[in-house]
């Protein structure tokens, strides 16, 4: 007979065990692709998962680590490949809803768990019976008879654990868990602090000092008893071109380059400060001079003094631009001009050059035939994939947008997602990333999804994009086509060095302005006429319009991003903008009208997580293969299938089963060729 205490403890038990099996987490979904059933989610469904997922990969590692036989290939790294499935299902829902639909519930679970996540991770990767294991392995790798890739990921795993401090002694050990533990909770503090500061940071106004702005930009700036500039997470804001009224501009510029520097709960820069100190640590514990090392060490450019030379050589003449810009806007103005002032002149000085501005695209671009008869047109055209929308599935948000993707044969590829609106809780920027990754061990196809900022008209009127808002939705989509097209075995083996990673989507770019797919998409919302040639012409001739200030601030941030993390833990500052002001002095980029595209107290590429650290040079680093590869493009006939079919099969399918530069020399018949990045960014 069962004691009656025994009796109680389980029907005490029994509604948390009842909540725990309707928690949608716990198990695959069961949508097409598995798709994370979002309406079924509630806020707390994640703590408990998390605890399971880590839980049951502690069990499924320590089987590994516990094996008596000898190590081989599928019974180490293989099975490592195949752990931590339900804590990767949980945390990718997790992360996709705190940056797209976060709430105070999931921002404190988010400061709470994210110590916790890095800890199971050291657990994991300083776990010393099981690294004796990889060790034994990557000794033996050349003798395993294995193919290239399989060799590849036994030296992936292998650099993972020695980065992570499998080498170090016991005390290095516990030094470097305790320095992501704190990491971890500064990470996620930061990112609390810049949405906050994002929304604190809205600009009041009176409807006269509106002027300028559309009556659909007007309406949707209302805010109660009045009207509000809601600020995006870049120093510039795209209001700046339009606003006529020089003190309203001043306010908006001024609160922007404020944001986390102002004293109080969401100021960034203690917490800056912290990171920059703690990972100069650890990279020192690590074995490497400062934390630039340790992360560039595993990219394309392999060291900091070609990053740094790299800069170097494009910040002077990039400035040089900036300034003859500046001295034509100043003429215009008729005063010397502030940031400020920079994109409201140079839109004026824009249609007094080319005869056209911003506002005269805006109708020709509506955002679903971006969309369909653009983005995905130059996808189907290209790689003769085709789009079918499944309104059967729902995101997370009822605006969003969710495609089933098949190739050509009529075989399913995968599903995308766009969730393009702007949102109080959804963090600013633009991004790709996976809500199921593809797996070729256990069959899975990818769902990937597109994000970005685009300001939500007022109900009933139509999503009008500007030019640029239409080029980021293009790149992307180059992300989104990366990852769909990935058919790897080794989920490891998906990704590519952070420095390589942009080029794909950067490509992309090129068929936004492309003249047949242009013409396909660039209808006028309300006439359903073309955008005129004259009009096109004006657009491409005006390409390098401005190219001084957009490569400076984008520069500027570059090399703030490398000077923070070249420095030794003791030579962190504690005055961000004293630190700032030093370092753009030292570059010559001590140029007011142009600030950095990012200030470091809102920087979240570098500082909101580790992925962009010492890695913002990318995006100019990947350039230089994006130019060389357009020139490539257009060299072979441009939007042809065999061109398509070659950049799918020798690049986006391959993920990071061979080194990256090997792979564009394969691809593109030579080592890329600067000429053309200088070129299209007029520095030569």
């Amino acid at each position: 007979m069962t004691p009656l205490g025994s009796v109680r403890a389980l029907a005490l038990a029994l509604p948390s065990f009842a909540a725990d099996m309707e928690n949608p987490l716990l198990k695959p979904s069961p949508l097409p692709y598995q798709l994370p059933p979002f309406a079924a989610i509630r806020d707390e469904h994640f703590l408990p998962a998390f605890e399971e997922g880590m839980a049951e990969q502690r069990r499924e590692v320590e089987a590994i680590a516990g094996n008596a036989e000898a190590p081989t290939f599928e019974n180490t790294v293989v099975a490592l490949e195949r752990s931590g499935r339900l804590l990767n299902r949980v945390g990718r829902a997790f992360g996709i809803l705190t940056a797209s639909l976060t709430n105070p519930a999931l921002q404190k679970l988010d400061a709470e768990i994210s110590p916790r996540l890095a800890a199971h991770q050291d657990a994991i990767e300083l776990n010393p019976v099981l690294f004796a294991r990889l060790e034994k392995l990557h000794a033996a790798r050349a003798s395993l008879k294995l193919d290239a890739v399989s060799v590849r990921l036994i030296e992936r795993y292998h650099e993972d654990f020695v980065r992570r401090g499998a080498r170090l002694t016991g005390e290095g050990k516990t030094r470097v868990r305790g320095l992501n533990e704190e990491l971890a909770k500064l990470y996620a503090q930061f990112r609390r602090n810049v949405l906050a500061e994002i929304n604190a940071s809205t600009v009041a106004a009176s409807r006269d000092e509106l002027k300028g702005l559309s009556e659909a930009a007007i309406k949707a700036a209302e805010r109660e008893g009045g009207y509000g500039i809601r600020l995006t997470n870049t120093t510039g804001q795209p209001p700046l071109g339009l606003l006529e009224d020089a003190p309203v501009r001043r306010r908006v510029m001024d609160a922007s380059l404020q944001r986390g520097m102002r004293g109080g709960a969401n100021d960034n820069q203690a917490v800056i400060t912290a990171i920059a100190s703690k990972r100069a640590e650890m990279a020192n514990l690590l074995g490497f001079p400062t934390y630039a090392d340790y992360q560039i060490k595993r990219q394309t450019a392999a060291n900091v003094e070609t990053v740094n030379k790299l800069l170097a050589k494009l910040a002077p003449p990039a400035v040089a631009n900036a300034r003859k810009e500046a001295a034509e806007l100043e003429k215009t103005a008729g005063r010397p001009i502030t940031a400020a002032d920079w994109e409201y002149y140079s839109e004026k000085v824009r249609l007094a050059r080319y005869s056209f501005d911003d506002s005269q695209l805006r109708p020709y671009y509506e955002i679903r035939r971006v969309l369909v008869d653009g983005v995905f047109h130059a996808a189907t055209k290209l790689y003769g994939i085709t789009f079918k929308e499944r309104r059967d599935l729902k995101g997370y948000s009822p605006d969003m947008y969710v495609f089933e993707v098949f190739n050509e044969d009529g075989s399913p590829l995968g599903l995308f997602l766009g969730d393009f609106y702007a949102r109080p809780n959804k963090r600013g920027g633009a991004w790709a990333n996976p809500y199921v990754p593809q797996n070729g061990l256990e069959g899975t196809k990818p769902v990937i999804g597109n994000h970005l900022n685009i300001p939500k008209p007022p109900e009933g009127q139509p999503t009008l994009m500007t030019h640029s808002e239409v080029n980021t939705m293009f790149h992307e989509f180059g992300h989104a086509l990366h990852m769909l097209f990935n058919d790897g075995k080794y989920p490891r083996l998906g990704g590519v060095p952070r420095d390589f990673v942009e080029f794909p989507s950067q490509v992309n770019e090129m068929w936004a302005v492309w003249p047949e797919i242009l013409a396909n998409y660039a209808v006028h919302h309300e006439t359903g006429k073309p955008m005129p040639k004259e009009l096109l012409a004006k657009v491409q001739a005006a390409s390098q319009f401005n190219e001084g200030f957009k490569t400076t601030e984008y520069l500027a941030a570059s090399i703030l991003d490398m000077e923070w993390h070249q420095l030794a833990p003791n030579d962190v500052p504690k005055d961000v903008a004293a630190f700032e002001k030093r370092v753009f002095a030292r570059h010559g980029l001590d140029f007011e009208p142009v600030p950095p595209r990012y200030r470091s107290t809102y920087f979240s590429h570098i500082f909101g997580s580790a992925g962009y650290a010492a890695g913002y040079y990318s995006y100019i680093w990947s350039e230089v293969l994006d130019a060389d590869t357009v020139e490539w493009f257009r060299q072979n006939g441009g939007l042809k299938r065999a061109n398509g079919d070659r950049f799918r099969k020798m690049l986006l399918s391959r993920g990071g089963t061979e080194d990256a530069l090997e792979m564009y020399r394969k691809f593109r018949g030579s080592a890329p060729d600067t000429v053309h990045l200088l070129r299209r960014r007029a520095l030569q």
